[in-house]
């Protein structure tokens, strides 16, 4: 009988998603070895998410070495310590690999993905949205790094079609396509009546990026004398003091929750907003829709690949229109009257169950 391969994760031990996917393929696949390899754990304010039964194995440890909070200056420093360690990464995921011969590894993101083209080991790739979408167009440099790191893979994933077009005409290589699931068994915990909607939540990184400023700024200029929750994965410090002087005080600056919490308030919620500059296949969006909440968002592509049930939740916000915060508040009120029920076909395309193992079939053996 063949001995299926241990699946080694590498990436980042405080990054939600490549968290979730660790515990998801580790729950599909108790009878087999799957544990997370990393250089990050906690660091910078964040809170530390690895659960004392998760399978951590460490590379450099480079938490005490960053900012005590999140900032530009600490994204520049991160940044620069990242590559001085290099070096010393590269050689203890080699000798890790030589002593785990019967292993899988995917890497999560770009960086990761890196680290294993320059530690010339076999890997699966996943990167993030803006690493495709944003980062190449505005540096020559951080471009030929993805490149080199995407052709080298074995296989690369992604999350969306324009991801998938990105990375074509970034490197020439056919990623695979695989939808951000949910976990539907956990959301159903958390789901309430309609009727005790009452609150408009701003669910995405406290960034530029995010927009942070549009959404306040349309918010005060609104009849709506609406507060609104913050929740956010991660900020930027000096972001957030400039924003902070425009919020009213009833406004909730939650910062990052916990997924229970977080469930919670979504379940909660009339209105979610999320519109990015750049976005990819966003899974906290389809998290709210299956929490029963309306979702505002910028036009994106993956917006068509959505099932119908799913796009009469959405409400495409212009942003060169003033009122667009009242539109969308009035389109809440109106779409969240009906209880949202998924159809099968929303179901089969997000239950984190199924598209998780669909993919470790097609990408772990």
């Amino acid at each position: 009988m063949t001995i299926k391969k241990c699946i080694v994760i590498i990436g980042g031990a405080r990054d939600y998603h490549v968290m979730d996917w660790y515990s998801a393929v580790r729950s599909l696949e108790q009878d087999r070895d799957v544990r997370f390899l990393t250089d990050l754990i906690g660091g910078e304010g964040f809170e530390v998410i690895v659960k004392h039964d998760d399978v951590i194995e460490k590379l450099f440890i480079i938490d005490r070495f960053l900012f005590s909070s999140q900032n530009k200056y600490g994204n520049i420093w991160r940044n620069f310590f990242k590559l001085l360690v290099l070096p010393i990464q590269i050689f203890l995921l080699k000798k890790y690999v030589r002593k785990n011969p019967n292993s899988v590894l995917h890497a999560q993101p770009m960086y990761y993905m890196f680290l294993c083209s320059l530690a010339n080991v076999e890997f699966i790739g996943t990167p993030q949205g803006s690493e495709v979408l944003v980062r190449p167009i505005r540096s020559k440099l951080y471009r030929a790094f993805a490149r080199k790191a995407l052709q080298s893979a074995k296989y690369v994933t992604v999350d969306s079609q324009s991801m998938r077009k990105g990375i074509f005409d970034l490197s020439g290589i056919k990623a695979i396509v695989i939808q951000n699931g949910i976990d539907l068994d956990e959301i159903l915990k958390y789901r309430i009546l309609e009727n005790n909607k009452t609150k408009v939540c701003s669910i995405r990184g406290f960034t530029l990026l995010y927009r942070i400023d549009e959404i306040i700024s349309a918010r005060n200029a609104s009849k709506n004398n609406t507060e609104i929750s913050f929740i956010y994965p991660f900020y930027e410090e000096n972001y957030r003091k400039e924003m902070e002087l425009s919020m009213k005080k009833e406004d909730e600056n939650l910062g990052r929750l916990n997924k229970a919490d977080m469930y919670k308030l979504l379940s909660s919620s009339l209105l979610v907003i999320s519109i990015p500059s750049s976005d990819s296949s966003p899974r906290s969006v389809y998290e709210s829709i299956f929490l029963g909440a309306c979702v505002a968002v910028t036009y994106n592509t993956w917006i068509e690949d959505l099932p119908k049930c799913m796009k009469e939740r959405i409400f495409i916000v212009e942003l060169d229109d003033i009122n667009w915060f009242d539109k969308a508040m009035s389109y809440a009120v109106e779409v969240t009257k009906i209880t949202y029920k998924p159809s099968h076909e929303a179901v089969e395309m997000f239950d984190q169950a199924k598209t998780i193992k669909n993919a470790m079939d097609r990408l772990y053996g």
